[in-house]
């Protein structure tokens, strides 16, 4: 058995140390709580938001007017609206400024332009800009330093492994110590826990490169920790079912797109959609964030491939993009241009579609950020009701921290003792541990991909059936048995991948139960044998969740304002 550690007391955990995990720990420290971030890496340079960002969502009076509205109808139609409950929206976009103010106060440059907020990219011509432009290449030094400013405590090199739960409450957590080679346990005893795990990637082959998992757009270290985790005790899910598809380079998985300032063309220079025939800065060319499919119909259908064309931008904005590029944390892509003599200004760049991944699909929170088990909250790219990305993650985050660091007062430590869940658990991860002619972490992940692709595939010309799904379940099943009897890790950083390999299948249970469960197509869910839209399912989410060792469905409409 790994050894234990001496366990810690929290009035605030944190799973995550990423923007929104961040974020929360801010709010809750400042309200007066004993708060404690545990993170899988250093949270100084871990997440999707690891590099940067230039782009948040945000709503501004003093540029959209004081009719929030029109805003509000914009967040839903853009590339992140799909799966909204409006109320949680409308929240997040009346704070959203306020959470602005705040990073520009801390050192964050929001207005890199001159001295007020400036929107642009990812907008339609004639419409209202949503996205505040800024310059995030140090947001997460930043946000460390203001967390620890705030008093609280990072344990970095120490990821959550498993909830704990106490009579249908939170208790706490099993962190995982990987600072050594030979890692350890430690239980963290908690009055409330905020989830933020950020995106699941890894659950499908890598468009770019099959066979290397982690050339992703997103951070290849987030697993779907927050949804495995939280389906083993309960927590309701939504929309797991439905997959995103980003996009970017070719080959290059970087996302970003919206940072490059050009229009998108067919080979023989004819533009791919009707909105601009030359981009600014203001105004980019958002056909592929309307036609999500584009790059791969065009390969599909032989008139490709797509190309973005920055030729046409005049140099102040070629400037403009790769200073933005930075911002935005593509550095490998503006040195490997430099590398290899390649311009933005006279060389096309061939765009494709990313492979499926989960951003805004997993838990089902409520308007403070709250989950289905009491105590329990999530922020960030693994909530399924709500997104907006970076600036969804750090609203809701401080949403959560604050409710959190409020009910707390409240609340007692529970008392875990000789948990048989966590011995269970802790008797699991420990057997892979030095086990002899075992297999590896990353034939376990990439079998699983496999099944993925073949059972639960998600569009475009991708379709899931019944049959499908259920030979899905049943040889995921086969996976999970094998991988558990056999896996087998030398030291700390192979049972860390071991627990994400374990975790990505969980998530893969998820989805196809939800697919089978959803008749019909919808977006990338494309069902051969329900090949409709049902307009009866149009304003509602799919709930699904585990009940003493069962699944379980439900729909429910959404949550209005």
């Amino acid at each position: 058995m790994i050894q234990f550690k001496e366990p810690m007391t929290t009035d605030v955990l944190i799973v995550g140390g990423g923007i929104g995990g961040l974020c929360a720990a801010i709010a809750s420290a400042e309200a007066g709580r004993d708060t404690l971030v545990a993170e899988k890496s250093d949270s100084r340079r871990s997440g999707s938001g690891s590099t940067g960002n230039d782009h948040f969502l945000c709503y501004y009076p003093k540029v959209h007017g004081d009719d929030i509205t029109p805003i509000l109808q914009e967040t839903f139609q853009s590339q992140i609206g799909g799966f909204h409950d409006p109320r949680l929206t409308l929240r997040f976009l009346q704070e959203s400024i306020a959470m602005a103010d705040r990073w520009l106060e801390w050192g964050i440059n929001m207005r890199p332009f001159g001295p007020d907020y400036e929107f642009m990219g990812h907008a339609f011509p004639g419409r209202p800009r949503i996205w505040l432009k800024y310059d995030g290449h140090n947001q997460k030094y930043v946000l460390t330093a203001r967390a620890k400013k705030a008093g609280a405590r990072i344990l970095n090199h120490s990821p959550i492994v498993e909830l704990i739960k106490v009579d249908g409450e939170i208790a706490g957590a099993l962190a995982l110590d990987i600072s050594a080679e030979e890692p350890a346990f430690r239980i963290i005893r908690a009055k409330k826990v905020i989830l933020a795990t950020g995106t699941a990637n890894r659950l499908y082959p890598s468009a770019g490169s099959p066979g290397s998992p982690f050339n992703t757009a997103f951070c290849p270290a987030c697993t779907g920790a927050a949804q495995a985790q939280a389906w083993r005790i309960g927590a309701k899910m939504v929309n797991m079912e439905m997959p995103n598809r980003h996009a970017g380079p070719k080959f290059f998985a970087r996302a970003g797109k919206s940072t490059w300032i050009g229009v998108y063309r067919y080979p023989d220079g004819k533009l791919l959609g009707p909105f601009v025939e030359k981009a600014t800065r203001y105004i980019g060319d958002i056909t592929c964030d309307v036609w999500n499919t584009a790059y791969t119909d065009l390969i599909h259908n032989g008139t490709g491939p797509a190309y973005i064309d920055c030729s046409t931008i005049n140099k102040d904005d070629l400037d403009f993009m790769r200073e933005g590029m930075v911002s935005e944390g593509l550095t490998a892509v503006v040195d490997y241009m430099k590398r290899h003599d390649l311009d933005v200004a006279r060389h096309a760049f061939e765009f494709m579609q990313y492979e499926p991944h989960l951003i805004g699909r997993g838990l089902e929170v409520d308007i403070n950020g709250e989950t289905s088990i009491p105590g329990l909250y999530g922020t960030g790219d693994m909530v399924g009701n709500f997104r907006a990305d970076i600036s969804g993650a750090a609203v809701y985050g401080w949403i959560a921290g604050c409710h959190a660091a409020e009910t707390a007062k409240n609340t007692s430590l529970k008392e875990i003792g000789d948990s048989a869940w966590v011995r269970e658990r802790a008797e699991l991860y420990s057997s892979f541990l030095g086990r002899k002619n075992g297999g590896t972490w990353k034939e376990a992940n990439l079998g699983l991909q496999q099944i993925m692709a073949s059972y639960a595939a998600a569009g475009p010309y991708n379709v899931r059936s019944e049959s499908l799904l259920k030979a899905g379940l049943k040889y995921l099943g086969d996976l999970r048995e094998n991988s558990v009897a056999s896996l087998s890790v030398d030291n700390a950083h192979g049972l860390m991948r071991a627990v994400e390999a374990l975790d990505l299948m969980d998530n893969g249970e998820i989805i196809m139960h939800a697919a089978l469960e959803r008749k019909e197509t919808r977006g990338m869910h494309c069902r051969s044998d329900y090949t409709f839209t049902n307009p009866l399912l149009n304003n509602k989410f799919l709930q699904v969740w585990k009940e003493d060792g069962q699944v379980h469905t439900s729909w429910r409409e959404r949550w209005g304002i």
